[in-house]
C-alpha cells in the first residue's frame, strides 16, 4: 500500500524472479521472435534503456544483448552489424581490435569471447549462438554480395531484426539485393590498406563496396520501401517509438518484395533518389 509503479514492478520483478533480462526477451517474442531463429539485428537500445532507467530498474547493455540470445534460444543464432567505415577512408583495420561504429549493443556482441567476427574490414558481423561456426573464416571480398553475411542469412532462411530504427538507417539487406540484382546506379569500387587478421598478421589488402554513383547524384532512398513492406504485411512487430519498437521480416520476403520493385522500374523513388548538386 502506498508504492508508487516503480516500487509495485520492483516487487513483482523479485517475487515473480523476472530478471530485466527475461522481461526483453518476452518483448522480443511479442514482436515476432522465437526460438532457433537465425536472426540479423539492427538496433538503437537508447529508448529501450530510458525506459528501464525510468521505471528504476537497472539495465545494462550486456542484459539487453542476453534477452536477445534468451529470445532465440540455445538453437538461435544471431548476427550483429559492427560496420566501421575507417578502412574505406584509408584507415587500417584489426580483426581483434577495430570497433563496431553501430552502437552499443553491437560492440558488446563483438566483445563477447564466444563470439565470432566475418572478415570484411567494413561491413563485418559479430555471430553468436547455435551457426556462428558457418561464419568463421569468412572473408567476403565484396561487401554485399554473393558469398557475403547477408547472402548467407538469406540462403540459410534467417530473419532480419530493426529495434527503434528507421529503414534509411538500418536495411543494408536492401544493397544486398541490389548487388545481387545488377542495379545500374551502384558500381564496385575498390578499397585497400593495412588488414590485420586474427592471428596478427598485417598486410595489404583490397576489398570492394557496391557504392552509390555520386557523380549522377544517387542518394539512398529507402522509407518509402519500408511502407510498403508494412502496408504487405511482410513486417512483424512494431515501428519505431511504439510498444518495444521491434520489427521482424522474413529475409526471402524482403528479397522477394526489393527485387519486385526493382524488376518492375521502380528503384528510383524507392530504393533511392536523384539530387543534382546545387550550381553556385
Amino acid at each position: 500500500v502506498g508504492l508508487d509503479g516503480t516500487g509495485i514492478k520492483q516487487i513483482i520483478m523479485t517475487y515473480m524472479n523476472l530478471k530485466p533480462t527475461k522481461l526483453l526477451s518476452e518483448r522480443w517474442r511479442s514482436s515476432c521472435i522465437e526460438p532457433g531463429m537465425l536472426l540479423l539485428v539492427h538496433s538503437n537500445i537508447l529508448r529501450t534503456m530510458q525506459e528501464f532507467q525510468k521505471e528504476d530498474i537497472p539495465l545494462t547493455v550486456n542484459d539487453i544483448l542476453d534477452s536477445f540470445i534468451e529470445a532465440v534460444g540455445p538453437e538461435g543464432t544471431l548476427l550483429f552489424p559492427l560496420f566501421n567505415f575507417d578502412f574505406s577512408c584509408g584507415k587500417s583495420f584489426d580483426m581483434k581490435t577495430s570497433k563496431s561504429n553501430m552502437g552499443a549493443l553491437t560492440e558488446a556482441a563483438r566483445l563477447r569471447t564466444d563470439s565470432i567476427r566475418t572478415g570484411h574490414p567494413v561491413y563485418s558481423f559479430a555471430v553468436l549462438g547455435r551457426l556462428k561456426e558457418k561464419f568463421r573464416g569468412l572473408n567476403n571480398l565484396t561487401a554485399y554480395a554473393a558469398g557475403s553475411p547477408f547472402e548467407m542469412v538469406h540462403s540459410m532462411r534467417g530473419y532480419v531484426a530493426v529495434l527503434d530504427l528507421t529503414d534509411q538507417a538500418s536495411m543494408t539487406f536492401y544493397h544486398h539485393v541490389e548487388e545481387m540484382e545488377k542495379i545500374p546506379y551502384r558500381y564496385q569500387k575498390k578499397f585497400w590498406g593495412s588488414y590485420t587478421d586474427l592471428e596478427g598478421h598485417k598486410e595489404i589488402r583490397e576489398y570492394f563496396i557496391n557504392v552509390r554513383d555520386l557523380d549522377a547524384g544517387v542518394c539512398t532512398h529507402v522509407e518509402p520501401t519500408g511502407d510498403e513492406l508494412w502496408s504487405k504485411g511482410l513486417y512483424k512487430g512494431f515501428r519505431v517509438g511504439e510498444e518495444s519498437g521491434l520489427r521482424v521480416i522474413y529475409s526471402e520476403d524482403a528479397y522477394q518484395a526489393v527485387s519486385a520493385i526493382i524488376r518492375s522500374g521502380r528503384a528510383e523513388g524507392m530504393l533511392y533518389r536523384i539530387e543534382k548538386p546545387t550550381e553556385k
